[in-house]
């Protein structure tokens, strides 16, 4: 049960990843399940994933989504959309480009009932500049994705932000994703590379480095030196240094800053410690400041558990959104 005030529970298909490639379950079955298990009532999409011929929606595909929303009482919350601008090998996409990509994706969204595109840093601020009277016109809100190694004062979305407030649009937002104020990077996650056979010397290197001070990719580069000068295996290594881009270290109370912007939030988790609680972020400190915040929108459960592991993941959302409701209720 969702509160009927506050941050409202849902779920991204993205977390189901393994679940949908591994042809398991279809688009709609994995809508279907996430109804059952009551994992909504939320729903974000993956367009390049989830719609056969995205950005290109046909009428029926939009009739048939809006018609098992309803029927399963699910509500869509927002569209992943793409920027793309490496698409073509050795050329990026002019401005025009982007802009002439990004239109039937945001398009999409309104013909799907979306109210959010979850849009990518690489659309640039001038591209989503130009794309705002779209998005007023249709009622779609454009969503920059904050994720590791991002975050609200990262230069990159000073520069989202300063346009922002040049424009002025209710329709231009945030999402943040929790990637950015994780407390440590998460032990299952060590632990599948420790199972690939990547020596714990290793390991206790790039964690060591990784709570060192310093922007997250001037550790990584650190890291990378110190790694190799030691003999380290190239390839082991460069795998490893995932965890600086992948896993930032903000203060949750950051987000405050945004707050007044946010049209939606990618709650990322990874996995659980023996008390139920997520083992690399710290949502007993985050979620209070969303709620107390006056946040009224949806906090999309998102597991990325497919890049390392084989697990159950409705039965991880699960856990996530029992957590979630837990906290947030008390």
């Amino acid at each position: 049960m969702n509160l009927p005030q506050g941050p409202k529970t849902g779920t991204t298909l993205y977390a189901l990843t393994n679940e949908f490639l591994s042809r398991r379950y279809s688009f709609e079955e994995l809508m279907r399940e996430t109804a059952r298990r009551r994992l909504g009532p939320g729903l974000e999409i993956v367009g390049f994933q989830s719609i056969r011929g995205f950005p290109q929606v046909s009428d029926a595909f939009a009739d048939r989504f809006r018609q098992l929303t309803r029927q399963l009482g699910l509500t869509p919350s927002s569209l992943a959309i793409n920027a793309d601008q490496e698409i073509r090998r050795g050329q990026l996409m002019s401005e025009d480009e982007m802009v002439a990509y990004h239109e039937p994706q945001i398009r999409a969204a309104a013909k799907l009932g979306l109210p959010v595109a979850r849009y990518q840093y690489g659309a640039g601020p001038e591209v989503i500049r130009r794309l705002v009277p779209l998005a007023e016109r249709l009622g779609v809100r454009l969503g920059l994705e904050i994720h590791a190694p991002h975050h609200a004062n990262h230069p990159d979305v000073l520069k989202f932000r300063d346009m922002y407030a040049q424009v002025r649009s209710p329709f231009l937002g945030w999402i943040p994703d929790f990637s950015s104020t994780a407390r440590t990077v998460p032990p299952s996650f060590l632990k599948f590379f420790l199972a690939k056979g990547v020596p714990q010397k290793l390991i206790d290197l790039a964690m060591q480095t990784w709570h060192e001070t310093g922007d997250a990719m001037a550790r990584m580069t650190r890291y990378k030196e110190a790694a190799r000068k030691s003999g380290f295996d190239e390839v082991q290594f460069n795998e490893l240094s995932l965890v600086f881009p992948m896993f930032g270290r903000e203060d949750p109370r950051s987000w405050l800053e945004l707050m007044p912007e946010v049209v939606h939030v990618h709650g990322k988790f990874f996995g659980f410690d023996a008390a139920g609680n997520e083992e690399a972020i710290d949502y007993a400190a985050i979620l209070p400041l969303f709620r107390d915040s006056g946040y009224q929108g949806f906090i999309s459960s998102e597991w990325e558990g497919h890049m390392y592991s084989n697990a159950d993941a409705f039965q991880m959302i699960e856990r996530h959104q029992a957590l979630c409701r837990k906290l947030l209720a008390a």
